[in-house]
């Protein structure tokens, strides 16, 4: 196992949330990734399920060992995937095109901690493409698709991930991706914060040597802050997820639809005259609370924030403490980015039958660990849905341990990841060739002319076709015809 170099970093790395988590009592979570019931419709082979990638010899066709994958052999059907993804992706795929001749990234080794999936593998193939060298980890023990990680170690692609990682697994691979003798990063692309604060604590030298830093989402953005604040931020920082092409698209109607396949997938559930609490309206949660609302589901929504809740209640949802109706809720889904949003308190007055779930970036909004009590029974019904049975008989159907719903156990619109893939991209370009001097070490928004760019790449698949200013308009309005057209504090 892992292991710090001091008392110290372990107690100062553990204050900041992660997405790896313990194994389930009742079954491992090697078994538990290989069911029948495959969250990401992962091809498995089911007569090695039991054997940890880390006790394997494998070796792909090029005689590489550098990767561990689940099964190297799977990469045959992995690939068919990342041909499936590309069809829905040619905003990244013309991207690729464009820049190939250039280059915009020779130079670059980019050590990625991300969900591994299809549209995951477009990404990295385009920086490949691009001239970057990448090295690739996942941010979620539960999200990666097996078949894809093997399609990606079978081209080359120094992949450490497989679904069910367990807590020594997840930072075992992210110190593979890092610690490589004659390879040193020099861009990091993040999803949740767990790679950078790793290459912070663990390998100092190599983090103050990276031009650039892209992460992607609350929970890791958060944490940037937090280190830029404390003034431990030594290199500059792209803030992607407050992007307008992430927010409005991956978090607003990627979860709109997402939640319903992910919660449908696991429980079956009908969702006309449920009663539902959403725990958070910000972009992840307005896109849940409207689609749930369509499906007849009777939604009411928890905040903190007075503007969310007042935008809340102009939508028709109703403003409430969880504990004044989490004895009447049939299903509670937090996606605030917060910790202990649900508390054991608030599990032990649940119903029977109550389905809880998390929509929200990391695995501490429900306060699972709580459940691991010897008086409370853990059943495990199919993979990623777990019985947790009290001394009374009262079940509480808990969804993926806590961690991200829709990337553990459904999938999500190719076609929405094309757009934060495709962001992220951009990013990676822009800071990596950046002139000394432009960006501080601090933590920056993409330039607005960035955001309207990735958007013109995806208008084509809808045939849709901009107005154009005139000049007399242009002059009017104060504004290139070219764009940007928004002014950075405009609120879409």
């Amino acid at each position: 196992m892992i292991q710090f170099a001091n008392t110290e970093d372990k107690q100062e790395f553990s204050k900041y949330p992660t997405k790896a988590g313990r194994r389930s009592l009742s079954r491992s979570i090697s078994q538990s990734s290989t069911d029948s019931y495959s969250s990401a419709a992962s091809y498995t082979d089911s007569s090695d399920d039991e054997t940890s990638p880390r006790d394997k010899a494998q070796v792909n066709t090029q005689g590489s060992s550098d990767f561990c994958v689940k099964n190297i052999k799977q990469a045959e059907f992995g690939r068919r995937e990342i041909e499936i993804a590309e069809q829905d992706m040619s905003a990244l795929i013309s991207l690729r095109k464009r820049a190939q001749g250039e280059k915009p990234l020779a130079g670059a080794k980019i050590v990625g901690c991300t969900h591994i999936t299809a549209q995951t593998a477009v990404l990295i193939e385009t920086l490949i493409a691009l001239g970057a060298q990448c090295r690739w980890t996942a941010c979620n023990i539960y999200s990666t698709q097996n078949e894809v990680a093997a399609a990606l170690a079978e081209t080359g692609v120094p992949v450490f991930a497989w679904k069910g990682e367990s807590e020594d697994d997840f930072w075992w691979c992210i110190d593979r991706c890092v610690n490589t003798e004659g390879w040193q990063a020099n861009m990091i692309l993040d999803d949740g914060g767990d790679l950078t604060h790793w290459v912070y604590k663990k390998y100092p030298s190599v983090f103050k040597k990276v031009r650039g830093i892209v992460e992607e989402s609350v929970t890791g953005v958060h944490r940037l802050y937090q280190l830029s604040k404390a003034g431990k931020l030594c290199v500059p920082a792209m803030n992607v997820n407050d992007s307008v092409t992430k927010q409005k698209f991956d978090n607003l109607y990627c979860c709109r639809e997402s939640i319903l396949d992910g919660l449908k997938r696991t429980t079956d559930i009908m969702f006309g005259g449920k009663q539902v609490v959403v725990c958070g309206y910000g972009e992840v949660g307005k896109g849940c609370c409207t689609a749930l609302k369509a499906l007849g589901a009777i939604v009411c929504i928890t905040e903190i924030d007075p503007i969310c809740a007042l935008q809340g209640c102009m939508d028709g949802f109703r403003v409430v403490k969880l504990s004044e109706v989490i004895r009447q809720m049939d299903v509670v889904i937090t996606c605030t980015g917060n910790k202990n949003v649900v508390t054991r308190e608030q599990l032990d007055r649940m119903k029977n039958g109550c389905i809880v779930c998390n929509m929200g970036h990391s695995n501490t909004e429900i306060d699972v660990a709580s459940l691991r009590s010897p008086e409370l029974t853990w059943e495990r019904v199919r993979s990623q849905v777990d019985h947790i049975i009290w001394p009374d008989g009262k079940r509480v159907v808990l969804l993926a341990e806590g961690r991200l719903l829709n990337l553990s156990c459904s999938t999500v619109p190719t076609f929405v990841l094309s757009i934060t893939a495709t962001t992220q991209a951009l990013a990676l370009i822009e800071l990596f060739n950046a002139p000394e001097g432009r960006y501080k070490q601090d933590v920056y928004l993409l330039p607005k002319k960035m955001d309207e760019y990735v958007a013109s790449l995806h208008l084509p698949n809808f045939d849709a076709h901009l107005t154009e200013l005139s000049d007399e308009q242009a002059k009017y309005m104060g504004l290139n015809k070219n764009g940007p057209f928004k002014p950075n504090y405009y609120r879409y």
